[in-house]
């Protein structure tokens, strides 16, 4: 550029323009770079909306380049501010305050915006679209008012809107005009798989309904459909597409069709002005995911910096998303017909599903649910348009070696291959910092190149780079701490723990070397389980490394007040308790009693300066449902009242909560005892699951009934009730000093093995009886929190007179 810094203007602020100003800044210092951003934050990235919306992040947790960033790469950045036209004869941009900036060359990055529905009754108050801070700040507001919401929608935005309302307490119905969810990327089967997780999540839908109006006076108050029924809502969300932002180019006299048109090297209409991104139409095509719009940045990034490159022929289009916990993924062509050959496999147990489409025995097309593992495998063949073999075959069906798939492998990706597509990271950028920097393991790659910072759904493919690039040097090199804040690893710590005799986590920290002195939200609270678990006897439990539920020993609501749960051991209570727990909800102006899923009372909306009381006079145990311990131990009637009972599971049921109660646990446990095998308590889904039958009981560990459901494995038979409970004390003993922190048993089981546990529990009649005794000696150290915040007056007055309490450790 012959020591000329050309003047760079971008105009818009999201992920595709600021990944394009990235790439630049990699090849190039020669540009004087001005970025205008019509929004008032620095670039952040619009996928994560959904996680701010379910309140997991923050805003802050979601930007992607701060204001510092700017700084330090000598970027002007005007945000809050929109570009109304360019004024080519001058060489100009001009904003709508009337401000003029000169330009050599300019990029468009505009994005797109919400569309909504034409329909009458759109601009009434509480009705909203789902695209930036500003639409999800909204969202969050009506959450704390409205009850009953409507998302118009069953696209990827529409369902990440709705599965943030349902984590803010509304009752929703997503409204889909087709048959299926997601019907650009899914086919048929994969929709039908998803709606029905979703729907186990508390979503409902209504499928195959045009809305024609929506009704109310100022503010919506439901939706009036085609066939004249209605749903009502206080609250719309329009999520039924989006519309490229092509204004400025409008304005500007550039051509435009949906959007802006632009050649294989992004160049519009406009001598010197580029387009990339959403508001981007490349051979008639406008592309509404990020893989594309960082390949066209990518290119227009050599293409303005006067290096060599391939001109841009268009994305072979691929999704992988996570939706409410389920991961998706589909490339290339996915919907079935007559010249396809189609290979699939579904599992309706592990809830898995894959299907790869073949066009004279070619790859293109594939789509999978649940089990996403071969997504970038996947891909790559499909865009290099790979034939189909038996070999081929075997590896991605998993019908080879003994019926195990291979892992998916890197060697032969491209390096200009897009291996993140939250952050637009190549694999050649990651293997770069790798061999360059010296970088080892994933959280270095993350910090350096922005891989994994997003929604983690790239790391597997992450950390087989790192495995190709490092070889055996890649377990020692690329060893994952239990979080950002060190190297080592639960059983590392554990180790030093017990040969140090480390007795704080402010001691662990500093002695084990934290490179945060204070630790983060994820180490605190597992250091000192860890510590506790180690040495029940002298470990004082350290209040400030719990989550705010723990310490208020009561579960937070969204709207500040808090549920009581007294404790019912097995699912039974008296007459005398029930008129206790209706006298003191009546007086407390408690919202609403809920019977759980745990056989157990749910006292909803005590304030917080009343709980100390509301303990008080109901004078009944904890029943921890704020913590990582046991919860509940569901029982059916069993042989006391039921025809069909083989067993007193009700006595069983409460003997084994009342004996490990209390305990701290890695995680929240659940148990249930059946009478017999008809298993209406449903040990099936529980970690600990006991059935009755005419010879004993059976045993089952690992199950699950959340968002990863999982069936329990049976363990063993059992002839006498003492022989059940020193298993199970043993199994949770075992549970406790190997379990990593917040890892159910679920994920336990396959980690460690049911061979495994059954040789140290069932098999090891010594190691049995010393687990035993570990896990009597901590029950011996455990008491009634409610009883023991009444001792401790100060306590009281610290966190329940009026002190607001972090929602984090």
């Amino acid at each position: 550029m012959n020591g000329k810094r050309e003047k760079l203007v971008v105009i818009g602020n999201g992920m595709a323009g600021i990944s394009t100003v990235e790439q630049i800044l990699k090849l190039t210092s020669g540009f004087d770079i001005t970025v205008f951003g019509t929004e008032p934050y620095p670039n952040y990235n619009r996928i994560m909306l959904s996680y701010v919306l379910e309140g997991s992040k923050t805003i802050d947790d979601i930007v992607l380049n701060d204001l510092h960033w700017y700084e330090d790469n000598g970027i002007t950045l005007h945000t809050g501010t929109t570009v109304s036209h360019i004024d080519a004869d001058n060489r100009e941009v001009v904003t709508n305050e009337g401000t003029r900036v000169p330009y050599d060359k300019i990029i468009i990055a505009t994005g797109s915006s919400s569309f909504i529905l034409p329909v009458p009754g759109h601009d009434k108050e509480g009705v909203v679209g789902f695209r930036d801070i500003a639409d999800c700040n909204m969202m969050l507001e009506a959450a704390k008012q409205y009850k009953k919401a409507a998302v118009i929608g069953g696209g990827l935005l529409g369902l990440e809107a709705a599965k943030g309302l349902v984590q803010l307490g509304m009752d929703v119905t997503v409204v889909h005009l087709m048959q299926d969810l997601m019907e650009r990327q899914l086919d048929p089967q994969a929709s039908a798989m998803l709606k029905a997780e979703l729907e186990r999540q508390g979503i409902r839908f209504k499928m195959g309904a045009q809305t024609a109006e929506l009704i109310g006076g100022e503010r919506v108050e439901g939706l009036r459909f085609a066939d004249d029924t209605v749903l009502d809502a206080d609250f719309v969300v329009m999520a039924v597409g989006i519309k490229p932002n092509t204004i400025v180019a409008r304005e500007s006299g550039m051509e435009v069709n949906r959007g802006i048109v632009v050649d294989d090297y992004m160049q519009t209409s406009l001598e010197g002005v580029y387009s990339v991104g959403e508001c981007t139409e490349h051979r008639g095509v406008c592309y509404g995911l990020v893989a594309p719009l960082f390949e066209q940045g990518m290119i227009l990034a050599k293409h303005i910096c006067s290096v060599e490159t391939a001109p841009y022929e268009g994305s072979v289009v691929s999704t992988k998303l996570k939706i409410s916990g389920v991961d998706v993924f589909s490339t290339g062509e996915f919907l079935d017909s007559p010249d396809h050959t189609v290979i699939s496999h579904k599992d309706d147990w592990k809830r898995t599903y894959k299907k790869i489409l073949l066009r004279d025995n070619v790859m293109v097309g594939a789509v999978l649910f649940g089990d996403v593992t071969d997504s970038a495998e996947l891909q790559k063949l499909i865009k290099q348009k790979t034939e189909m073999t038996d070999d081929l075959y075997a590896s991605l069906m998993g019908t080879g070696c003994g019926g195990h798939k291979k892992a998916a492998s890197v060697e032969t990706m491209a390096e200009d291959e897009i291996v993140c597509g939250c952050n637009g990271v190549t694999k050649g950028t990651i293997v770069d910092a790798i061999t360059n920097q010296g970088l080892s393991s994933v959280d270095e790659i993350k910090a350096c190149t922005g891989a994994t910072r997003s929604c983690g759904g790239c790391k597997p493919v992450v950390e087989q780079i790192l495995q190709y690039v490092l070889g055996d040097n890649f377990t020692s090199g690329a060893k994952q701490g239990i979080c950002g804040c060190t190297s080592l690893s639960r059983d590392e710590i554990v180790a030093e723990i017990k040969q140090k005799g480390l007795q704080t986590t402010k001691e662990v920290m500093n002695v084990l070397g934290w490179s945060q002195p204070e630790g983060c939200s994820k180490c605190r609270p597992a250091i000192n389980y860890y510590l506790g678990m180690i040495a029940p006897d002298t470990h004082e439990d350290e209040k400030e490394s719990r989550f705010v539920n723990e310490r208020m020993n009561a579960n937070i609501q969204k709207d500040g007040t808090y549920t009581v749960v007294p404790r019912m051991y097995g699912g039974v209570t008296t007459p005398e308790e029930l008129k206790r727990i209706a006298d003191i909800s009546v007086k407390y102006d408690v919202k609403a009693v809920k019977v759980t899923g745990g056989q157990r009372l749910d006292l909803i909306g005590v304030k917080k300066e009343d709980l100390p009381q509301v303990w008080a006079e109901l004078d009944m145990p904890s029943g921890y449902a704020y913590a990582k311990s046991l919860r509940t131990v569901k029982t059916c009637v069993g042989s006391q009242f039921c025809r069909f009972g083989t067993q007193d599971s009700m006595a069983m049921g409460a003997l084994l909560e009342r004996k490990f109660e209390r305990l701290d646990l890695p995680a929240k446990f659940k148990m249930a005892v059946n009478g017999c095998p008809r298993n209406c308590a449903e040990s099936c889904t529980k970690d600990i699951g006991i059935v009755g039958n005419d010879g004993g009981w059976e045993l089952f560990v690992g199950g699950n009934g959340g968002i990863k459901a999982r069936l329990a494995d049976s363990l063993c038979k059992v002839k006498t009730d003492e022989e059940l409970i020193e298993l199970c004390g043993a199994i949770i003993q075992y549970y406790r000093e190997t379990g990593n922190y917040l890892e159910r048993t679920s994920e336990w089981v396959e980690r460690i093995g049911l061979e495994q546990i059954r040789s140290v529990v069932v098999d090891n009649l010594e190691e049995r009886k010393a687990l035993m005794d570990r896990i009597e000696f901590a029950l011996g150290h455990v008491e009634d929190p409610w009883k023991k915040a009444l001792r401790n007056e100060e306590g009281q007055t610290k966190l329940f007179q009026g002190i607001e309490v972090s929602a984090r450790p």
